[in-house]
């Protein structure tokens, strides 16, 4: 099956009220283990990617044909997208559209917010032309994500005037606002703003995204989700169960060197997060 733009994937999922995952590979077995999950829990899903995973992985182009290999390998029938995540340049995210990729994010969050707009319409022309959808983010959400930190000093919430200026005139398929979630494991509880998500929402009507996924209690997921949360990030959950995975091998096995042993059982640990996953956000048995 080829890959399919988030666009009508997401708006399905606003309409159905359930929400999309984008889990972002970091190495082969954690494609290998999204594109299992979602085969097995019958859901849509994203595989998403940064600039700078892909770049130590060998670039978009490898990438793509990667994934697309594996969706053949696999027989997966259900709908799969893959999202060029938080890239800054428009450059990256044109040549990511030419080598395969069927959604983009372009960031210009750090921008001006008539800077943002014009960066972000220069993408939205591409991807029109090449079938390609495009999500983009207003206000700064805190934490790290590939070496790029945001503090809370830095960090903004979005404002739901721009973000109605920002849709209309960009006209992007999926928008991001900054409403307290954070990227990589929260320090202490989460406090996300529903009320400001309830306005983007109701000045936007577009599918909305939640960055930061890991470790939101599955009752905020279930009323960010009843209020226009279409699509829901998660990176660094998985990165941790791989990673402990892993170790629990090793520990229990200290003279193990077969790679294939030990980060298979952490590829099967990332799996079953994942489906777990798909079914707190509602989406297995929608594909």
């Amino acid at each position: 099956m080829p890959l399919v733009s988030i666009k009508e994937m997401l708006n399905n999922a606003l309409k159905r009220k359930y929400a999309v995952g984008q889990f972002n590979i970091n190495s082969l077995e954690f494609a290998q283990a999204f594109l299992q999950a979602a085969k097995e829990e019958n859901s849509p899903v994203i595989l998403g990617i940064t600039e700078v995973a892909a770049e130590n992985m060998g670039g978009v182009k490898l990438i793509a044909l990667m994934v697309q290999e594996l969706i053949e390998k696999y027989q997966v029938q259900v709908p799969v997208a893959l999202h060029f995540d938080h890239s800054s340049s428009y450059e990256k995210c044109v040549e990511a559209m030419y080598v395969g990729f069927s959604s983009v994010m372009i960031d210009g969050s750090h921008h001006p917010l008539e800077q943002n707009i014009a960066l972000t319409q220069k993408v939205v022309d591409v991807a029109k032309v090449l079938g390609v959808s495009v999500e983009a983010e207003m206000g700064r959400i805190t934490g790290e994500e590939d070496g790029i930190v945001v503090d809370e000093c830095e960090g903004t919430y979005a404002v739901p005037k721009e973000c109605e200026k920002f849709v209309r005139e960009t006209g992007v398929d999926c928008f991001a606002p900054a409403i307290g979630t954070v990227h990589g494991p929260y320090k202490g509880e989460p406090n996300l703003r529903f009320d400001l998500l309830a306005e983007i929402m109701q000045r936007t009507g577009v599918p909305l995204a939640l960055h930061g996924g890991t470790d939101i209690p599955n009752d905020y997921i279930k009323k960010a989700i009843s209020l226009g949360i279409a699509k829901i990030n998660v990176n660094t959950e998985n990165q941790i169960v791989f990673a402990t995975a892993v170790r629990k091998v090793l520990t229990e096995q200290p003279d193990l060197y077969d790679l294939r042993k030990y980060v298979g059982s952490a590829r099967e640990a990332v799996k079953d997060s994942v489906k777990r996953k798909m079914r707190e956000f509602g989406s297995s048995g929608q594909a």
